[in-house]
């Protein structure tokens, strides 16, 4: 597989990385927060914008391409956070399967 050239200079934005954490409720359900796994760099790139009309209202979503460093602990499911900002993991790869890199497919949360 050809190898992907990507300058780690391009890592500008410090996110954190999160993780669900459920939290029984005494009813037999759960609660679930999230719990900050840790610290790093990476590159935001916006992929898209989709506009919907719900309730007469319109709700837009907009899509990311978040590049990290490698690491092996991402799931989808996890979120990441910029400040107020929430990017939720649809899904994750290893762009030329070397573990470099991992490029996270996002959707960013409306607040």
């Amino acid at each position: 597989m050809r190898s992907v050239f990507f300058d780690p200079g391009q890592m500008t934005a410090r996110l954190e990385l999160e993780a669900p954490e459920a939290t029984p409720d005494g009813q037999g359900g759960a609660t679930v927060s999230f719990v900050a796994v840790a610290s790093l760099w990476a590159r935001i790139e916006p992929v898209s914008e989709i506009r919907q009309e719900q309730a007469s209202a319109d709700v837009f979503t907009l899509t990311h391409r978040i590049w990290l460093r490698f690491r092996s602990d991402i799931t989808a499911g996890m979120r990441l956070r910029k400040g107020e900002r929430v990017f939720v993991i649809g899904a994750w790869r290893d762009p030329d399967e070397r573990g470099n890199y991992v490029v996270c497919l996002c959707e960013e949360e409306s607040q």
